[in-house]
């Protein structure tokens, strides 16, 4: 949280220099603000998205609420009016949240503050862009390390897959059917998956954006893989507290293997978070994977219920998902498991 506050306070206070010294605004007060909105105090925004409707929604305010103003002036009414046009015009142009809220802000202030004519409606414009570009430059060169919050989400996300393995196989062993109702309470209402995703974006853009971190953007690729994988995982895992829980239900038999290759699964997706971190080879996570798979095979099914056999199956599903996530296409990662015979 630091380094974004940071970034706000220097570029904004050289926002305001640039437009009152280079420029001669008088009171520019959209650079600065421009500055805090492009660069913001949290993760997964998409900075120059922002910067785009932040001028677009300036724009778009000023000149409704220019040309409005100009045409029947200023008062109660007309303020209500102006808004109403701006947001609407922003609303039908297909413009998102931002957009919409900068041309309303904008055309308050036309329609209160600002004479109509002139150029001051260009100079807020221009003193939105100012303070957008100078937003991203601060992004640029005072940067944070784009996989300090990537890692730790990262390592969020499969510790929570490997949690609902561990939960599984407690819920087998103890033959309790609540342990695996909780576990899958938490997975549906678990973010991590949200988290993950807004901090890979956030340092994608960041390696895109700063010359210091482009040899990043190798490391970066390597989550970029494993998202898809990995959330398909985490479908599978509750797929399979859920086949659990009802074969806890109908007391139906596991086989007694389960709960061990349930566990080592757990500990290779805990382990694959860690070669995602170091960057570094995934054939070790790839060897557990395939000795979870092993430690359960048809002989083991015999005389098992239906819900015990298809958490068995979801056992391989997770197990192929997070051999893609290592690297392996879909075919290379199930033929990489030992067969069922």
């Amino acid at each position: 949280m630091a380094l974004p506050i940071l970034q706000c306070s220097v570029a904004a206070a050289i926002a305001w220099l640039v437009a009152t010294r280079i420029f001669e605004h008088a009171r520019p007060f959209f650079a600065p603000i421009a500055v805090v909105i492009c660069i913001g105090v949290g993760f997964g925004q998409q900075r120059l998205r922002r910067v785009v409707e932040l001028v677009l929604g300036v724009s778009l305010g000023i000149g409704v609420g220019d040309l409005f103003i100009s045409w029947v002036g200023t008062g109660w009414w007309q303020l209500a009016i102006v808004l109403g046009l701006a947001m609407t015009t922003a609303v039908l142009l297909g413009g998102g949240a931002l957009v919409t809220m900068q041309a309303a802000s904008s055309s308050i202030l036309v329609a209160t503050l600002l004479p109509p004519g002139g150029t001051a409606g260009f100079d807020r414009m221009l003193d939105a862009l100012i303070g957008g570009l100078l937003g991203l430059a601060a992004v640029a060169l005072m940067p944070g390390d784009p996989r300090d919050a990537l890692d730790k989400r990262g390592r969020d996300l499969l510790a929570e897959l490997a949690a609902a393995l561990t939960a599984a196989a407690d819920a087998i062993t103890k033959k309790d059917r609540e342990i695996a109702q909780e576990a899958l309470r938490r997975a549906r209402t678990q973010r991590t998956g949200d988290d993950y995703r807004a901090a890979l974006s956030a340092a994608q853009e960041t390696a895109a954006i700063s010359p210091l971190h482009r040899r990043q953007r190798h490391r970066i690729a390597r989550y970029v893989m494993a998202t898809e994988p990995v959330d398909l995982a985490l479908r599978n895992s509750r797929v399979l507290l859920r086949r659990t829980r009802s074969a806890l239900t109908d007391d139906e038999t596991f086989p007694a293997v389960l709960p061990q290759a349930l566990r080592q699964l757990a500990d290779a997706a805990a382990d694959f978070a860690r070669v995602l971190e170091d960057d570094g080879d995934p054939a070790l996570v790839r060897e557990a994977i395939r000795e979870a798979a092993r430690t359960v095979d048809a002989h083991d099914l015999d005389h098992v219920g239906f819900s015990a056999r298809v958490v068995t199956a979801q056992l391989r599903s997770v197990a192929v998902d997070l051999l893609q996530a290592t690297g392996l296409d879909h075919d290379r990662a199930r033929s990489f498991l030992p067969s069922m015979g």
